[in-house]
């Protein structure tokens, strides 16, 4: 899932908002990898992560986002499911 990250909350630290993101997945399931980027100029957090379905990855996508949300403001929350080398809509 990715999600971009908008403007940090006061008093928020911004090295604790890919560790809250990759936490939140990994109190739910397994977190293959995490990243952030910059993507057009915005800042966007990638967590990859298993899911045994659609519903299943939605879920640990919101707790991301809730977990992102501690720290700051977001938006433009894309989940994804790879089948074989490719990235479909979840």
């Amino acid at each position: 899932m990715t999600l971009a990250v908008g403007l940090l909350h006061p008093g928020a630290d911004p090295e604790a908002v890919l560790p809250g993101a990759a936490d939140a997945a990994r109190a739910l399931t397994t977190v293959e990898a995490y990243d952030v980027g910059v993507v057009r100029g915005r800042a966007r957090v990638t967590v990859r992560f298993l899911a045994d379905g659609d519903e299943a990855a939605h879920v640990v996508a919101r707790a991301v986002e809730d977990g992102v949300r501690a720290h700051a403001a977001t938006s433009d929350r894309r989940v994804t499911r790879r089948w074989g080398a490719r990235w479909y809509p979840a």
